[in-house]
């Protein structure tokens, strides 16, 4: 499938089109139902579909201690553009944007035309302080010709997916379920940084991550995962934390043990995908039996992944 063309918002005429619009914050199973619904009503109306989103999570501007992205901005946006839409119209998120009431911000985002139809979630808000609802979007729509789909949230077990219950799971280490309400395994990315050396020392390498701060990284403990380093993708045993054997003596990392891998990576952008969570962090009673552990933990990614 083909990459949307990703433009900026304001030069998008959105006459006729179908439109999906949202943050869109994981990228989640959620968010593609909402985003699908807008790319099939084009295809059958023979009508461009565009998404509509933002270049950063508005989150970022209003409250970045406590942003817990589950994904980086540009991955985002890569990630909408393959999602079939004939475009991805962006729009820039700053303190002038914010500051537009409902009304002001629908007269300036389809300045030079109204979409024939717009999809979005249930619980959508826009416009200053999150002033615009669904209800205010219909109204405003039926002014302009524009209809005005409020999708239900998708549910699985009995819940809706949110990238909140998305965290939640990360946060308790369960990233089986996360990867189930994601439609994908959670990654996170950076570069590879000069670690503890802990792990060369017990002749077991590992590569050292340092993620964007502002990601959420799923609990201390270890799990499989797949390492893309140089385009190549290798099963590796990762570490989140730090281990008990060595509380007190340094700081928490995310290191992976890449297997059958030697190459020097320092500098270079390494992808982690998590596959399972292994065990959590443990205190073991000497360096031998912490070795021992993790040979176990490297030979389970071997043996399954």
């Amino acid at each position: 499938m083909a990459r949307s063309e990703i433009m900026e918002a304001e030069a998008v005429d959105f006459s006729g089109a179908s439109c999906a619009f949202g943050v869109f914050d994981g990228v989640h199973e959620g968010h593609r139902f909402i985003i699908e619904r807008a790319v099939a009503d084009g295809r059958e109306r023979g009508a461009p579909s565009i998404i509509i989103t933002f270049d950063r999570d508005p989150e970022e501007l209003f409250r970045p201690e406590v942003c817990d992205k589950l994904m980086g901005n540009e991955e985002r946006l890569r990630m909408l553009a393959a999602l079939g839409a004939d475009a991805v119209a962006v729009i820039p998120f700053d303190e002038a944007v914010a500051s537009l009431e409902p009304g002001p911000f629908l007269v300036r985002l389809f300045a030079k035309g109204a979409p024939r139809r717009i999809s979005v979630g249930e619980d959508f808000r826009f416009g200053a302080k999150a002033a615009g609802t669904v209800d205010a979007l219909r109204t405003w729509g039926a002014a302009h010709g524009m209809e005005v789909e409020a999708a239900p949230l998708l549910q699985m077990d009995g819940a809706p997916v949110t990238s909140t219950r998305i965290r939640a799971f990360l946060s308790e280490g369960n990233v089986q379920e996360a990867a189930r309400l994601l439609g994908r395994p959670y990654g996170l990315s950076g570069l590879v940084e000069p670690g503890r050396q802990a792990g060369r020392e017990m002749g077991i390498c590992t590569a050292n991550l340092r993620p964007a701060p502002d990601r959420a990284v799923p609990a201390d403990g270890v799990y499989a995962a797949y390492a893309t380093v140089g385009g190549e993708r290798l099963k590796s045993a990762v570490s989140i934390g730090v281990p008990i054997t060595f509380d007190g003596v340094t700081t928490s990392t995310i290191e992976a043990h890449i297997l059958d891998f030697d190459r020097d990576i320092y500098g270079e952008e390494m992808a982690l995908e998590f596959m399972a969570h292994l065990r959590p962090m443990e205190r073991f009673a000497s360096t031998e039996d912490l070795v021992s552990a993790i040979q176990g933990d490297i030979s389970f990614v071997r043996e399954n992944l």
